[in-house]
């Protein structure tokens, strides 16, 4: 597997983020009906990002849209109603006391000195997806940022299985509210990425990765590799890095994912902010208009966002290795997840942006047979990691553009158990 291959899959305050928190006219200058282009990007500069304002200059075109409303799941908000009481940050404000099921603190302080933490454990906790997820077939394509030229691709790669299985905070499928295997392993959450099905040097390869309630033990994971046909085990440290052109690292497959108490976190603010809550298309389209770095025109609506520092605590086995300085997250005060996540280097520049477009419907694809629910849920159905200094994009459709599954999201349906999420599963399914 080559160098860059191998990167896809395994991978202050001051902030420069050029924004003020308060309401600016630009804001009242982007109305639903605006089309952002390279040209007028300027309005959007106080509205977005860093990261996503330097797309919104290079190609990106982004369609406003009036806003509208993301609920939770019934199960998650009966489980918040029924246990959040009871949770509480610990003495140290590093982990969670008394957790369940459902959002840990659904009532937020903006002037609590800990509401960072208590904003960033809320993501950890989320919606989405309570009980288990399996993305079944998904392909990225990474190229590099080319303005109005053709989309040139480096690497076209193309995944079996995004899964993970929650044995904590479960709403919808038995064992709930808790699997009886964490009080025996302590394991929070398993998740696996299995196998590689494309460029051909590379089919089979995958990774597996567990996360523990222990505030100091860190991940265990590991990974398969066709070449040698052996598994290996994956340093904590390298699951939040990523070097060389490609920019995802395991720690940004969805979101912002490192161990949670490896990080100190110090609110920002509060902003109505542009971001992609309700895409309108499934699988994503390429962007003709920047070399299909990122997924466009797409619907993009105002929303309220929380806005929170993470640094990396370098005490930490698993922060110490973080080639950034630290991570500014974006979360989205309905949905409880990252539109976008800026990242930037050890001199406090913008290095990379994460974007992701969700929709919320009550399936995937318009065209769903089995993966139907009774309410409306949110989807990720586009990602992409950009490298801001390099100009370097990879773009992961969700599901993938040539896929043979056109269900692809199974979220909370029971698709995978803890036996999917092992290394004998992973290296069973290599070719």
């Amino acid at each position: 597997m080559s160098h860059s291959r191998f990167k896809i899959l395994f991978g202050v305050a001051a902030l420069a983020i050029g924004v003020a928190l308060a309401p600016t006219a630009r804001a009242a200058a982007v109305k639903p009906g605006t089309t952002i282009t390279p040209d007028n990007a300027e309005q959007i500069r106080d509205l977005v990002s860093p990261g996503v304002f330097y797309l919104a200059q290079h190609g990106m075109h982004m369609n406003v849209t009036p806003s509208e409303r993301l609920d939770w799941p019934p199960p998650y908000k009966d489980a918040t109603e029924k246990y959040s009481s009871q949770v509480r940050l610990s003495q140290d404000h590093r982990s969670v006391v008394g957790y369940v099921a459902g959002q840990p603190f659904p009532l937020i302080d903006v002037n609590d000195p800990t509401v960072g933490a208590k904003i960033v454990w809320n993501n950890v906790f989320r919606p989405i997806s309570s009980d288990d997820y399996d993305l079944r077939f998904f392909d990225c394509e990474s190229e590099y940022v080319r303005p109005g030229k053709d989309q040139t691709v480096v690497d076209d790669i193309q995944v079996g299985h995004y899964a993970g299985y929650n044995l904590v905070g479960r709403t919808e499928v038995e064992p709930q509210p808790t699997d009886p295997d964490f009080r025996a392993t302590n394991r929070l959450w398993l998740f696996a990425l299995y196998p590689v099905l494309a460029p051909q040097d590379a089919r089979g390869a995958g990774v597996i990765r567990w996360r523990y309630g222990d505030p100091d033990r860190g991940d265990d994971s590991w990974a398969w590799t066709p070449g040698s046909r052996r598994v290996r085990r994956v340093d904590e440290a390298i699951l939040s890095t990523a070097t060389g052109a490609q920019t995802y690292d395991p720690d940004h497959y969805s979101g912002f994912n490192p161990k949670t108490e490896e990080y100190d976190y110090k609110f920002i603010g509060e902003k109505e902010m542009l971001a992609c809550a309700h895409a309108k298309n499934s699988p994503e389209v390429t962007c003709s208009t920047d070399g299909g770095a990122t997924a466009c025109p797409e619907n993009w609506e105002m929303r309220h966002l929380y806005i929170v520092d993470a640094t990396p605590r370098r005490d930490r086995k698993g922060a110490k290795g973080a080639l950034d300085k630290n991570t500014v997250l974006y979360l989205d005060s309905e949905g409880w997840f990252e539109p976008y996540v800026d990242t930037y280097d050890r001199k406090g520049q913008l290095w990379r942006t994460h974007v992701y477009w969700l929709t919320y419907r009550d399936r995937p694809v318009p065209d769903a047979r089995i993966a139907v629910y009774p309410f409306k849920r949110e989807f990720i159905v586009g990602a992409a990691s950009i490298d801001t200094q390099g100009g370097f994009s990879t773009m992961c459709y969700l599901p993938g553009q040539r896929t043979p599954e056109r269900e692809c999201w199974y979220i909370n349906m029971g698709a995978v158990g803890k036996d999917f999420c092992t290394v004998q599963a992973m290296t069973q399914s290599a070719p």
